[in-house]
């Protein structure tokens, strides 16, 4: 029987958040790529007397493994392949400073400001300066075999590996992974519209937020492969135009949420007969057994289905009358070349890759004036924890050294019962699958099954045995340490620089979507009507957008106080404007399918409510007072969005 703590024994909320596993599904195929990948080239080496050769083709192979992240399999070569060229540069750099003193702490401290500055760009750039600078710890603190192309080769080898077992089932597979994402997206709705209408609206808000991350990554799949592909190919074109179909149907379902009556049935099994039909490409005639629309919101529905159904079956989409909602890709080398001057003049790129060669200074700094036993890994341990675009500083340093004392059990094990050589094969085939298993749980987890792994190579390079586990705890503990004070404690950006001007942008922005739902973006002139292609793609970045925001507070709640209370405190006014853009899109519906508009002195008596919260948010660090000036004829198709406004602004205000 379980008991509850004593009040005074309660753990904080913020240390519970950061102790809590996340749920995620297992990637079987990614767990026996790891297994395959990083034992493969230890048994090659084994078996032609070179096990320290093999040792780091596997660590290149971890490398790897923790990149193989990416469904679609163009974006495996991104995800895999170009940090693995970023990895052998890194390796390069750092051996040719091996042994070189004060020279190497320059040479790391540079690399380390670069490294941080390219990881600002995105998701691939990331994890490529991450490699860049963990190879470049790597090669200036270990004294690696061989010619001096030798180890960059044996590691990216490894790397290059992993993908190459990605690969395989390309030919067979083709197009599966986007079919699949976008049928997920279907799926995703018809959970939505199982929602509309009932009580409570928290599961209403879940499944909203599970349809916005779905359409993210299904466009970013779309989108992506289809910028690298010569021309539209018409896969990817009817692709995008199903991403595009659906969204009538989203757009109507706050409208029906809004009308507080549930949906029939049939509404959500004909959406999910629509996703079959995605996932298998079927593109014969579809009956949809749909029941007559009674109202505004269920005529909207109706229409929506039924246009749906029409552009999922056609055999051919005409690319020309295809939008992309969030905006076509430009070309491969204008995006490089934007993505290079926007990291040059951005005061954030500066900002962190400051602070990430500060810590990898301070680090080298003292690992060369004391003696430190195996100094690299307190520069590695910074290189982990100082990425925030991973999670919290803060968070990820408590996780690294909870993760390493956890790890560090399982690894004495190892290396004090397990003879070297053809046993560490099967430790590898056995430890090597944990680290897709639990990387999705959470940085803990992942840092616990990386860390035994990481020493059995070691040891195999180095031949210590289990005289490496005291220095690897206390070099990570020294590294948490560095981060958390250099890099976290004494860097004074306040939690509002970090998450309130992006939310007060949202809510500006969430102002000119009113507008432009009921007149135009430059002023609501009502009856003049905005591009709706241009509607949607304004709608889609609000989503998105506010689905960071989302993600930033919530990192911030594993933060202890102040910055986890201050999260708190504001994280209900991200749902409030999420629920605005909802009561402004479902006003827009019910006028599009014959409810009144609205005049536009009410549209204007919305915007400037909101462009006031957003100031107001802008401006202050704490919830503060606002005034609530909201008036106008009950039954407006506004009414409901007006009560949404009232409610964000009263959030705003301290209780």
């Amino acid at each position: 029987m379980s008991r509850e703590f004593p009040i005074g024994l309660t753990p904080p909320d913020w240390l519970v958040r950061n102790l809590q596993p996340q749920q995620a599904p297992l990637n079987w195929p990614a767990i026996a790529r790891a297994a395959i990948a990083m034992s493969l080239p230890f048994t090659i080496g084994l078996a032609v007397g070179q096990p320290a050769y093999g040792a780091l083709a596997s660590m290149g192979a971890l490398s790897g493994v923790i990149g193989d992240t990416a469904d679609a399999y163009r974006m495996r070569i991104l995800n895999i392949a170009i940090p693995q060229l970023f990895g052998a540069i890194g390796v390069t750099l750092g051996s040719a400073v091996y042994g070189h003193g004060w020279y190497a702490v320059a040479a790391l401290t540079g690399i380390a400001l670069v490294s941080g500055m390219i990881s600002t760009i995105g998701a691939v750039a990331s994890v490529s300066g991450l490699l860049l600078l963990l190879n470049s710890v790597i090669g200036a603190g270990l004294p690696l075999p061989g010619a001096w192309w030798l180890a960059p080769a044996l590691m990216s080898g490894g790397g290059l590996l992993v993908l190459l077992l990605a690969l395989l089932a390309w030919p067979l597979r083709s197009g599966i992974p986007e079919r699949s994402a976008v049928a997920n997206t279907y799926r995703t709705v018809a959970e939505l519209l199982a929602t509309c209408g009932d009580d409570p609206t928290a599961a209403y808000d879940a499944a909203r937020r599970a349809v916005t991350q779905s359409l993210n990554q299904s466009y970013d799949l779309v989108l992506a492969r289809r910028a690298r592909a010569h021309g539209r190919s018409p896969e990817l074109t009817r692709l995008l135009a199903q991403l595009n179909a659906i969204t009538p149907v989203v757009e109507a379902a706050p409208a029906v949420h809004q009308s507080g009556q549930p949906l029939p049935p049939e509404i959500r099994e004909a959406v999910r007969h629509l996703a079959h039909a995605v996932e298998t490409g079927y593109t014969g005639p579809i009956g949809l057994d749909l029941p007559a629309p009674t109202g505004e919101t269920t005529r909207a529905i109706d229409h929506a289905l039924r246009h749906a159904a029409e552009v999922v079956t056609a055999p051919d989409v005409d690319p020309r009358g295809i939008d992309d909602r969030l905006g076509r890709p430009a070309a491969l080398r204008i995006r490089t070349a934007r993505a290079a001057r926007n990291v040059v003049l951005s005061s954030g790129s500066w900002r962190y890759g400051l602070r990430l060669a500060v810590c990898i200074g301070l680090a080298q700094v003292l690992v060369s004036s004391v003696p430190v036993a195996r100094s690299y890994w307190v520069a590695l341990t910074i290189t982990f924890v100082m990425k925030p675009d991973f999670g919290s500083v803060f968070s990820r340093a408590l996780l690294r050294a909870l993760g390493t004392v956890a790890g560090l059990v399982i690894a004495a094990a190892v290396l004090s019962a397990v003879p070297r050589g053809w046993w560490d094969v099967l430790v590898l085939l056995v430890l090597a699958p944990l680290i897709p298993a639990l990387t999705p749980r959470g940085y803990g987890y992942q840092t616990m099954a990386i860390t035994p792994v990481i020493l059995l190579l070691s040891d195999v390079l180095n031949h210590q045995g289990t005289a490496l586990l005291l220095p690897r705890l206390v070099d990570s503990l020294i590294g948490c340490g560095i981060a958390l004070v250099a890099g976290y404690l004494l860097w004074p950006e306040s939690w509002h620089t970090r998450v309130g001007d992006r939310l007060a942008e949202a809510v500006a922005d969430t102002a000119g979507y009113v507008e432009s739902a009921f007149g135009t973006a430059e002023g609501p002139v009502v009856g003049a009507e905005v591009d709706p292609a241009a509607r949607a793609r304004m709608r889609r970045r609000l989503y998105r957008d506010l689905s960071v925001i989302r993600t930033e507070f919530q990192r911030a709640l594993t933060e202890p106080p102040p910055t986890g209370r201050l999260a708190a405190g504001w994280l209900p006014l991200v749902v409030a404007v999420e629920r605005i853009v909802d009561a402004t899109t479902a006003a827009r519906v019910r006028v599009k399918h014959g409810a009144p508009p609205p005049s536009p002195a009410e549209v204007t008596q919305v915007a400037l409510q909101l462009r006031e919260l957003s100031e107001g948010v802008r401006e202050s660090e704490v919830l503060v007072e606002v005034r609530t000036d909201l008036t106008g004829p009950a039954e407006s198709v506004l009414e409901p969005l007006r009560q949404e406004v009232a409610a964000a602004r009263a959030i705003a205000s301290p209780h």
